[in-house]
């Protein structure tokens, strides 16, 4: 089944195609992680606590929702589903150390880096679990090997 228009009026394919960023023409998953950004935005106004509970949320709500529009779609981890890249976007915000547009960029790069290279073992996970979890764990795994970087920098250049 190709993706459409008609395809979100389903509320899971809805929220699994990224509020329609899913159906870019190219890049889903690059506008998925801009969708991810601009919920940053917002995720970064809330105390520490309320960010890690949201996060917790969306990812738990991103192993179902991308694992039964997969079911419906009968695709694995179809291109057009890019809940799991605006998830790990809002993990790896995590990390930052304060709300600005250089820190967001730097998050976005080393994000969509790591989601795209699929680095070791994120790719080894990316093929070998299936349904919601395995559509959700190599950007999670994404996110973590973005958060580092984004600690690495925040260490060693403090004043940036």
């Amino acid at each position: 089944m190709q993706p459409t228009l008609r395809t979100l009026r389903d509320p899971v394919h809805f929220v699994a195609f990224g509020f329609g960023s899913g159906l870019a023409p190219r890049a889903p998953g690059t506008a998925g992680s801009l969708v991810g950004l601009a919920a940053t935005w917002w995720l970064l106004e809330l105390p520490l606590l309320w960010q890690f509970v949201a996060v917790a949320t969306v990812i738990a709500l991103g192993v179902f929702v991308c694992g039964e529009s997969a079911r419906r779609l009968k695709a694995h981890d179809h291109p057009g589903i890019v809940f799991d890249e605006i998830a790990g976007v809002l993990l790896a915000a995590l990390a930052l150390p304060e709300k600005s547009l250089l820190w967001l960029a730097l998050l976005f790069v080393f994000f969509r880096i790591f989601d795209i290279a699929k680095p070791w073992p994120i790719r080894d996970v990316d093929h070998r679990l299936g349904g919601g979890l395995g559509i959700m764990l190599d950007d999670v795994m994404a996110a973590a090997y973005a958060a580092v970087c984004l600690t690495v920098i925040r260490v060693l250049l403090p004043t940036i």
